[in-house]
């Protein structure tokens, strides 16, 4: 498809180029444009018809949409304001240099840049920033019939007319009625009447990952925000949580990989800065692992009277990092999801040390089989190394499954206590019981 338009673009048949592009959808017009070169991206998207080019530019990166409001005239880009709904307005402004915003809002009206500034306002990642005013009111004094009248008047500029929302007097959010229950019903009864009262709804300042949690618990397809009197301000709406989702797992992701979050994509991202984003916990995992180095050295006699136990100690230290990742991991997906409270704390403390016992004995019992038969180690120096690792695990697993739940208990982000930190600390406590063990049963 690429090579074929790109034959078009070459040859300069842009009408051609045109016909073929109208009958795609929107979305794989973007990802065409994303794939061209920037020479031949503004060219493409001029000779998109006006009525869905502001719905093209929604979906490209922003990058591409920063260089395309740099390069149109005034007159373009206030068309392209005019026909976003504002939600995908603010997103775009929100990633652009101050020299676009400002272009942005001189090409607009003055209600359009005065609701901007609002939505500006309200903190990142809170309902107030990602909600949108493209919603259908309507009051509950009117009947079916002036309602429906209503929506086929107003609804084409909506963002979504799945449900509609009665308020009353100053904008107090009062029910909700659905457009099916609209259509279905007697045309002469009152909204009032047919409208549900029991109404779930978040407000400005709640946290985004909140509002996702409200719309995966009861199945929304779009959901009312309002203020701290109860006014209605706006919606937020399924794209809008899906694109939330997977911001906050790819969140989660990098910090479970000791990384400093970033929105930015792997390969538009420069070397310095995908350096910075690493290096302050590396920084941080490198120093605290010199307590084990301290731990080693304290230590140091035993090795030396029995250095076959040094051999033992990779395979101790990977086993309870390993065992400890696996309970965190586990635990943090809980946490997310909502399947697991702060409450529930001694539960998965039981939970976990009785699966850390199963694990423990079937890991200590084949690897005594393996150190005692094949590699001929001493009896003593092998119920040494397995007793160290049945406590070795038991041991990570309850502070894999615990953690967690501590940091979020301390309004920290349980993501924090992955695999890389909880490595650290189990490879430390490891050691620690190694060498006990080896102190208290081989006489050193």
């Amino acid at each position: 498809m690429k090579e074929k338009f790109m034959g078009l673009l070459e040859q300069n048949k842009l009408g051609q180029l045109r016909q073929e592009i109208v009958n795609m959808n929107t979305v794989d017009i973007a990802q065409l444009l994303e794939e061209l070169d920037k020479k031949y991206l503004l060219i493409v998207f001029r000779i998109l018809p006006k009525e869905i080019s502001a719905d093209v530019f929604s979906y490209v990166s922003y990058d591409e949409q920063r260089y395309i409001i740099e390069s149109i005239t005034d007159k373009e880009a206030e068309h392209i304001i005019s026909e976003l709904f504002l939600d995908d307005t603010i997103d775009f402004l929100e990633e652009m240099p101050s020299n676009v915003v400002k272009k942005v809002l001189k090409n607009t009206d003055e209600e359009t840049r005065r609701l901007i500034n609002q939505f500006l306002q309200y903190p990142d990642e809170s309902a107030g920033s990602i909600m949108t005013i493209e919603y259908v009111d309507l009051k509950k004094e009117m009947t079916i019939k002036e309602a429906l009248d209503h929506i086929k008047k107003t609804g084409v500029d909506k963002e979504t007319i799945d449900t509609c929302y009665v308020i009353g007097k100053n904008r107090i959010l009062e029910g909700t009625i659905s457009i099916r229950k609209i259509i279905l019903s007697d045309e002469m009864q009152l909204i009032k009447d047919v409208m549900s009262t029991d109404v779930i709804y978040a407000k400005t300042f709640d946290d985004q990952e909140t509002i996702a949690d409200i719309f995966k618990k009861y199945d929304f397809i779009s959901m009312p925000i309002v203020d701290k009197e109860k006014r209605l301000v706006g919606i937020v709406t399924i794209d809008d949580v899906v694109d939330i989702i997977e911001q906050e797992n790819t969140e989660d992701l990098q910090k479970m990989a000791a990384m400093q979050p970033s929105e930015e994509e792997y390969l538009r991202t420069n070397v310095f800065s995908l350096a910075k984003n690493r290096i302050m916990w590396l920084l941080i995992l490198m120093i605290s692992a010199t307590f084990t180095g301290n731990i080693i050295r304290k230590f140091e006699d035993v090795l030396q009277s029995v250095v076959v136990l040094a051999s033992f100690i990779p395979m101790l230290m990977d086993t309870g990092g390993n065992a400890g990742s696996q309970s965190s991991t586990l635990i943090i997906r809980g946490l997310a999801l909502g399947e697991i409270e702060l409450k529930d704390i001694l539960k998965v403390l039981w939970k976990e040390f009785r699966v850390s016992l199963i694990v423990a004995v079937v890991l200590s019992v084949v690897n005594f089989l393996r150190v005692y038969y094949l590699e001929g180690a001493e009896f003593a120096i092998s119920v040494t190394v397995c007793l160290s690792l049945f406590a070795t695990v038991i041991l990570a697993k309850v502070v894999g499954g615990v953690l967690p739940i501590i940091a979020k208990k301390l309004k920290l982000d349980p993501a924090i206590m992955a695999g890389p930190l909880i490595t650290t600390i189990v490879d430390a406590l490891a050691l620690l019981l190694y060498f006990a063990m080896a102190t208290t049963f081989l006489n050193i």
